[in-house]
């Protein structure tokens, strides 16, 4: 049996009648494109975040694109981030007209070092895009204090984050605005490519979905912000994930019996297994691990059909199409030494008990050979 890492295949399965009942909705609606369901979903993703806005757009990258130039983010400016994290958070930064800026990363948890970011603030830097990664929140409250302290935007980056929790706050809900992938493997994850950027202030929503619409307003062919872009959420996409959206809550639970099961059985090795910062509800989007022999280790998991995962090989700024930005072999210690340790086991909410026992008894067998 071949480990679906992303589960993608047992979650159609288990809601195969109703995704094929949301297509047929929308199709037998006549309603394609800006119809009731995106409405519908905008309000229902907006409540469960508890925040007054949401624009559905078209994927994450430009979730974040928008989002920062909604914030006012362009040409000349510095955004503060990590490495550590999928290319896309970065690309939307330039793609945005602006520089990004980069600190490092926590040992244990992987995420952004809050205690860095002030040093890095310089008088072209306009905002913070904290991201919450593979499952749980950097630490907002000193970041926050940072920003206000300056004067900075935060935009948040979910994309791996949906329903986690920080102190009873729910990702996405702690920044001037928040931006979310729905790509498949995600928490909340579409059929193809969907993102959404939500915020609290009127004005940022509003040209939001300016810019997601050519720039235009009310007035069709009529534009008023001259960077927009075609970036709409579908009708198909937007009926799914407002249906999935009902379930977010239950998959969450599934991930964590899931990481429950890893904790325990995988104690006694020598994996480092994921930590979880205080005040922290981890969703586990993904289960990632550490060891010095990582690569030893998914090779010898091959043998066993197992495909394990690593997020991410390559930190950003070790990148070809980075090197501009001048980052040296070192910059970035603690984000380099472990580009070359962590991986991630498998994780979605139907994994079966019985392949998660495999995956476990696989996986100690190798760690016993090293």
């Amino acid at each position: 049996m071949t480990t679906h890492v992303w589960g993608y295949l047992e979650e159609y399965e288990k809601e195969r009648e109703d995704i094929l009942d949301a297509v047929d909705t929308v199709f037998r609606s006549g309603n394609l494109i800006w119809g009731p369901s995106l409405v519908a979903f905008e309000e229902e993703f907006a409540g469960y975040h508890g925040v007054s806005h949401c624009a559905g757009v078209d994927n994450g990258t430009n979730a974040i694109v928008l989002g920062l130039r909604a914030l006012g983010v362009g040409e000349g400016d510095e955004v503060i981030t990590v490495s550590n994290t999928a290319a896309p958070t970065v690309l939307a930064i330039t793609l945005a007209g602006a520089t990004p800026v980069f600190v490092d990363i926590d040992p244990q948890t992987y995420l952004m070092r809050v205690d860095q970011v002030a040093d890095a603030i310089t008088e072209r830097t306009r905002c913070i895009v904290p991201v919450h990664l593979y499952g749980q929140c950097v630490d907002m409250d000193p970041l926050k204090e940072i920003a206000a302290e300056h004067g900075l935007f935060v935009l948040e980056d979910c994309a791996q984050a949906h329903g986690a929790t920080q102190h009873g706050r729910v990702a996405g809900s702690m920044g001037h605005a928040a931006a979310f992938s729905f790509y498949p493997t995600k928490i909340l994850g579409a059929y193809g490519h969907a993102g959404a950027t939500i915020t609290s202030d009127a004005g940022v929503d509003a040209e939001l979905k300016r810019l997601r619409y050519y720039g235009m307003d009310r007035e069709r062919y009529y534009v008023v912000t001259p960077n927009g872009q075609n970036s709409r959420l579908d009708e198909v996409h937007a009926e799914i994930l407002r249906r999935k959206l009902g379930r977010l809550d239950e998959y969450i639970a599934d991930r964590r019996r899931v990481a429950r099961v890893y904790d325990e059985a995988l104690a006694d090795t020598d994996l480092v297994l994921p930590a979880t910062a205080p005040g922290n509800e981890h969703a586990y989007y993904l289960y990632v691990v550490r060891h010095p022999e990582r690569d030893r280790i998914i090779e010898a998991m091959k043998a066993h059909d197992i495909t394990l995962n690593v997020s991410y090989p390559w930190p950003v700024h070790t990148m070809s199409g980075f090197s501009h930005l001048g980052y040296e072999p070192g910059s970035l210690p603690v984000t380099e030494e472990l580009a070359h340790e962590i991986f991630s086991l498998p994780m979605y909410p139907s994994l079966p008990p019985k392949e998660q026992e495999r995956i476990i008894e696989a996986l100690t067998a190798t760690l016993s050979t090293l």
